[in-house]
């Protein structure tokens, strides 16, 4: 039987020593803690400068991105719908234009303008020889004699009788039934004919001691105007009457149409129907028996290049 010997146990320092054995042996073992990265948010230690330069530079990146994005460049500029609306508004009104009852209610529109102006125009034209005819029918006669104020009313009831005349004439004029009377006709002539006739008189040659031109001009201008305005306004008004409001008026110009309309192409069975077209027009002796592009182009109201082509069609089939 063996006798075993207590172990003696470790004394503070043994055990300090092997804490610092196992240190050393572990800090051969491990690699070192890799330093982590300072962090580029962290303001701490920045100065303002780097602070903005990093600030333009997360702009510039995102501008970069935004920039290749087309979608700003499909909307439109205030400049480009006022253009778009513009143009709308003039097609719309171009479309109105050609309504008869818009062209109608132009008509009469400016027919009553017309009448209007004339009116007022033979208006003072008639007040415009007073003045002469009231020298003529004062026959001299003191200021403020009877025979002097009396001699003012004599073309104020001429005038407005032969404005009651023109007034009712222009009248049913714009109603579309005209009075078409001689005796009418006369009487306006009559009055005429006295205003200019008692306006002339006090200057003519035989009437002053020194005669002069621009003076009987003068006198006589109001009535001249008179006879102008109640000769031309049955006439125009006339020509009212007889307007077509429906018919489509041509252009006073050349028009030249689109080369490459939509149903003029210039190859496929619609060439084959306007060379038909041509000729027939030729059959019926409407062209002639080899048409020009030019004559072509109007017989068929077609563009150039149709013209052109359809003259190439047929002169194949001549070839043939």
């Amino acid at each position: 039987m063996s006798i075993t010997t207590p172990t003696p146990e470790p004394s503070p320092e043994d055990i300090s020593r092997g804490l610092a054995e196992l240190e050393r042996h572990l800090a051969t073992q491990t690699p070192p803690a890799p330093i982590a990265p300072a962090r580029h948010d962290d303001a701490e230690g920045q100065t303002r400068r780097v602070q903005r330069l990093r600030a333009e530079v997360a702009e510039a990146q995102l501008l970069a991105e935004l920039q290749d994005d087309d979608t700003p460049l499909l909307l439109d500029t205030a400049k480009v719908r006022k253009r778009r609306k513009a143009a709308r508004e003039a097609s719309r009104l171009h479309e109105l234009a050609q309504d008869p009852a818009m062209r109608a209610w132009q008509a009469a529109r400016m027919r009553r303008l017309l009448v209007t102006a004339g009116m007022v125009s033979l208006t003072l034209a008639l007040a415009w020889s007073t003045a002469g005819v009231q020298t003529f029918a004062a026959d001299g006669a003191d200021p403020w004699s009877p025979s002097w104020v009396f001699a003012w009313l004599v073309e104020p009831f001429m005038s407005l009788a032969l404005l009651v005349v023109v007034g009712a004439r222009a009248y049913l004029a714009t109603h579309g039934q005209p009075i078409a009377s001689p005796t009418l006709v006369r009487i306006e002539w009559l009055f005429l004919a006295l205003t200019l006739g008692m306006n002339a008189w006090p200057y003519l040659p035989w009437s002053v001691e020194e005669f002069s031109v621009s003076r009987l001009v003068l006198h006589v201008l109001g009535p001249i105007v008179a006879v102008a305005i109640v000769t031309a306004l049955p006439i125009i008004l006339a020509a009212f009457t007889h307007l077509d409001h429906s018919r489509q008026y041509p252009r006073t110009g050349p028009e030249y149409r689109t080369n490459t309309p939509p149903e003029y192409p210039h190859r496929g069975p619609e060439l084959a129907i306007l060379a038909a077209r041509v000729r027939r027009l030729i059959a019926a002796e409407e062209l002639p028996a080899d048409p020009g592009t030019h004559k072509i182009r109007r017989a068929l109201g077609c563009g150039t290049d149709t013209a052109r082509a359809v003259k190439a069609a047929l002169d194949e089939e001549k070839a043939r």
